[in-house]
């Protein structure tokens, strides 16, 4: 099973940013397109984000977080990142990041232990 380690959460203002990162274990990233994922208390979880490993198209699975959120991969470094500009109280959640070798990967709960973006005044 692939693991992956996130981490670049915490608490910010509304209208503050945040870059996340989405880290291999034990395995390399290049060859599977990553989707960052969030889910909040209470709530079924949502996709935000995805990079494909062909070419590096990304796409948004939200139109809630278009225009201020970005996706990029550093292979080099084995990190998928995801940029988040504009952030308001809605994105309040845990965000996880997960992978697939057949394209974009499909909303799933939260396994591991993700990382707490909170958006807060």
């Amino acid at each position: 099973q692939l693991q992956f380690v996130e981490s670049g959460g915490g608490l910010v203002q509304p209208g503050g940013s945040l870059r996340l990162s989405c880290a291999a274990s034990g395995f390399t990233l290049d060859r599977l397109a990553i989707g960052w994922f969030r889910q909040a208390p209470g709530k079924d979880p949502e996709g935000v984000s995805c990079i494909t490993s062909t070419d590096g198209s990304t796409y948004s699975y939200t139109d809630s977080v278009k225009g201020r959120f970005t996706i990029s991969r550093d292979n080099a470094k084995n990190t998928v990142y995801l940029q988040m500009h504009s952030l308001k109280p809605e994105d309040t959640a845990v965000y996880y990041c997960r992978g697939s070798p057949h394209g974009c990967p499909g909303v799933a709960p939260l396994r591991g232990q993700g990382t707490q973006v909170t958006v807060s005044s």
